[in-house]
């Protein structure tokens, strides 16, 4: 069993959180699979740096290179509760819940159709990726880059190219756009 099993105030600590609540703390430690925060209530952890751990996908809606990013040791946050993990004694806490999910609120504003600007981020061999907003990239399929048919998206385009793209679709439960180069 994990340490908090050995830790009878810690683990009614960790029993008594609901899902949704909030807890506040500091960030304790950033490692590279995620951070841990340092409750303002409740025990401390018997061997981690903090009893709040936020794994790396619910740090942040936006996308970035390191936790640092982020946050930084030291930092107050406000962050949703997740659930108890019981092997590690810890409560799994979300930071980016606490945020509105900034892809929502551009899906709010945009329908197919529509004709944005944006700026080429990454290529892959199925298609280029463009930012369109703060935050907002979406992926033009390889058949919708050019009218002609390419082998490749370096063919086409180069990570940093601005181009005018038209929105073919927007899939708001996966969180995903879809453009088109062809159609703009």
């Amino acid at each position: 069993m994990g340490a908090a099993t050995e830790d009878p105030e810690l683990w009614a600590f960790l029993a008594s959180r609901h899902r949704g609540e909030i807890l506040s703390g500091t960030i304790a430690a950033i490692e590279r699979f995620g951070v841990f925060v340092a409750l303002d209530d409740g025990p401390d952890h018997p061997i981690f740096p903090g009893v709040g751990f936020i794994s790396i996908p619910e740090l942040s809606w936006r996308r970035f290179e390191a936790a640092s990013d982020v946050v930084q040791v030291g930092q107050r946050v406000s962050c949703t509760f997740l659930q108890f993990d019981t092997w590690n004694g810890e409560a799994r806490l979300s930071l980016k819940a606490t945020q509105p999910d900034p892809f929502q609120e551009f899906a709010d504003n945009v329908r197919a159709g529509r004709r944005l600007r944006g700026q080429v981020t990454k290529l892959v061999p199925f298609g280029a990726f463009v930012q369109v907003a703060e935050g907002i990239e979406g992926l033009v399929p390889l058949q919708e880059l050019t009218s002609t048919p390419v082998a490749t998206p370096q063919e086409v385009v180069a990570t940093g190219d601005e181009v005018t793209v038209t929105v073919t679709d927007v899939d708001r439960e996966r969180r995903r756009l879809f453009l088109s180069r062809r159609q703009a």
